[in-house]
Order: structure tokens, then sequence, then C-alpha cells
């Protein structure tokens, strides 16, 4: 195993992008659903007019353009081959930060936030909320390799991410992420290998309730109970899928770039805050640029496998680092403060936003960035 740092730049194939409009030209459809809503999942007039905007109107190579105007990298850890984005801020004293997307999220999600993250000067905020970036893509994500053994949960990948880190020259550092990123970051937060300074995480995976929270729930934590329960009996149907059977799964999202978007999509709505459909909260550009991170590097199958490996017995350890919370209106999981200081042992930083849901780099960058910043900006590297 080498411990390089390769340079990588994303270039896809035209042949790779002709084979898919030749795929979204032969897509086979279901019958209409008989609701006129999304409680049966992605409505067909929806994913068809996706469909017909991917082919007609959508620009990969817009988004591959502007992908590739940070630095891209690969470094092999482990047997497996690791790609992230590495974006140095111009400020002397920035600080190293690594953030960690989820499923069905990718990098993408954080576009809108590095230049103001890098260079806050430029975007009207402070020298010292500079930060040095590292966003790597979750193995079996992206353009990272697949691993062909198992064990890769998510406690292993924060293992990676420490030493990814390390290789880099960050002897200290600060990681932050939502969906499998979080819980990567809050395993970061429990080893505590003396690199890391202090996590911040937007969704709070904190285990059962405590007592008190069983025997005298705010209205609050009340309403929390009810909406995880509502996710758990109505929306939690992918998850049971991915983390029983990914290869099966596997070959039809492998096949069907449709059913690959439509798989992917739903998500957009049901985990956005409030919105009808996709397009209330995103732009769809950017959800396709998504979408092709997964298609075009055939990642269903691989992506899923980390709900194989981690879903089933999710680490709910203490974590005595200092700690960040960001609870966003419509996350799945929407504990109070009192609930998750039972895990987060050290917790400095609690934020409420009044908007915002899973993907909240995405649907409220702004909202996102002053997360971030208020949380790291009370820690000390």
């Amino acid at each position: 195993m080498s411990d390089a740092i390769r340079e990588f730049q994303i270039d896809i194939p035209s042949s790779v992008l002709e084979d898919l409009d030749a795929r979204l030209a032969m897509t086979r459809y279901p019958e209409k659903e008989p609701v006129d809503d999304w409680s049966q999942g992605i409505p067909l007039e929806y994913v068809q007019d996706i469909a017909t905007h991917w082919r007609s109107s959508y620009d990969w190579k817009a988004c591959e353009a502007r992908l590739n105007q940070y630095p891209h990298h690969m470094t092999e850890i482990s047997g497996v081959d690791i790609h992230f984005m590495h974006i140095r801020s111009p400020e002397p004293d920035a600080r190293p930060l690594i953030m960690t997307h989820g499923w069905p999220g990718s990098i993408v999600e954080f576009l809108d936030v590095i230049g103001p993250l890098t260079n806050p000067v430029a975007h009207g905020a402070d020298s010292k909320d500079a930060y040095h970036l590292v966003i790597p893509s979750l193995p079996g994500y992206g353009f990272s390799g697949k691993p062909a053994e198992t064990g890769w949960n998510a406690e292993k990948i924060a293992e990676t991410w420490n030493v990814l880190m390390k290789r880099l020259g960050y002897d200290r550092y600060f990681a932050q992420g939502g969906d499998w990123g979080a819980l990567v970051t809050s395993a970061i937060g429990v080893q505590n290998l003396g690199a890391c300074a202090g996590i911040h995480i937007n969704l709070v995976v904190v285990g059962a309730p405590p007592p008190e929270v069983m025997q005298s729930p705010t209205p609050e934590e009340q309403a929390s109970l009810v909406h995880f329960a509502g996710y758990q009996t109505e929306g939690s149907g992918y998850a049971e899928i991915q983390k029983t059977k990914p290869q099966t799964l596997g070959y039809g999202l492998a096949d069907s770039p449709v059913g690959q978007m439509a798989w992917i999509m739903e998500k957009f709505q049901g985990w956005s805050d409030g919105a009808r459909s996709p397009d209330d909260s995103f732009d769809r550009d950017r959800l396709l640029d998504n979408v092709m991170i997964y298609w075009l590097n055939n990642a269903g199958a691989s992506s899923a496998r980390l709900y194989r490996e981690s879903f089933g017995n999710p680490n709910v350890d203490p974590v005595t680092m200092p700690a960040g919370c960001s609870i966003f209106p419509n996350e799945i999981m929407t504990p109070s403060r009192r609930w998750a200081e039972h895990r987060f042992k050290n917790l400095q930083y609690w934020g409420e936003p009044d908007r915002g849901g899973h993907f909240a780099a995405l649907e409220v960058p702004e909202l996102f960035l002053s997360e971030v910043r208020s949380c790291f900006g009370q820690m000390e590297l």
C-alpha cells in the first residue's frame, strides 16, 4: 500500500453519456400511482418530467467543470482508493475541517458552502471563519473505490478519515457531517484518537431516550418521538432493503438511470422542509448532479452496503470531546438538548435553526454556514 496523494480530475467519457441517453430513451415506466400525493412513493408524472429534463436540458459537463475548479485527489487507505477534494484557504490562520456527506447525498451537497468557508472575506464574512476543507467521498460512493470486503462500517471510515487528515499534514482538525457523515463524525468523537479537536453534526443520533424524557417528555420531545415513529413506519423501507439485501437492489439501480434517479430523488421531497416536490426546495439540475454522481460511478449497490455494515447496530457510545449539534426542523431525528447530552458529554454548541431539513447544506446553505461557524467558533484547535 502506498501513502501517495495522487491528483485526480473528473473526466467522464462521451460514450458513458451516450449510453445514459439511450437508456433514458428506452425507459419502461410503471402505471400511474392510484393516489394524488407522494404517500406511495415518487409520482409517475414527476419522474417523467425529470427524465425529460435530464435528456433535453441537463448538462453534466457544467457540473463536471464546477467540480473540477477545485483540487481533487486520490489516496489508498486500507486497500481502498479514497477520493477527496482538498481546498486550502488563502487565510494563513485557517483551521482544517473534514466534511462528510451521507446517502443519498454526495460531495455536490457542499458546493454552495465551499467558497464561504475557505474564503470568508470574499463572501462578506470574517477571516477568523476560514477553513481548509477536506471533502471526501465515502467508500463505495462517488469517485472513491468500492470495498471488496466486509467491515467498512462508520467506525472504520472514521479511522480512515483520521489517517487521511494526518496524511495531509493536519495533526489537529475539526470534523463535520450529516446523515452517514454524522455517524462517521460521531465515531471520530467516540474514538478520540488525539487529532480531532471537535465535531459538529446535523443528524444527531443519540440512542434510546433517557428515563427523564420517557417519564416526563416536554411537548417538543413528544413531537420528536411521534415524528421519528412516523419515519419508522412510513419512511424507513429504503433503509431496511439497503440494510438486508443491497446486492439485489443494486441490479435495478445499476441498469436503470430512471430507477436510480427515483430511488434518490424521493428523499429530497420527504426529507426537505415541507416541500411538495423537490423543486420547491432545490434546483433540479443540482439534484441531477447528485444523481449523476451515483449513476456514473455505478454506486447503487456499493453505497447501499454501508447500511448493511452499520445500520443495524449504530454506535451510540459516549462522546467526550467538544461537540456541537444543529437540529434542523424537518430532520429525521430531532432529539432535545437534554436527550443529546446523555451521549455528548462535552456539548459546547446547540443550534435549532428555524428552516431546513436533512440536506441542510444544499437546502439552506446560509443557515448551515451559520451553524458551522457558530459551533467551531467556540472551540479551540
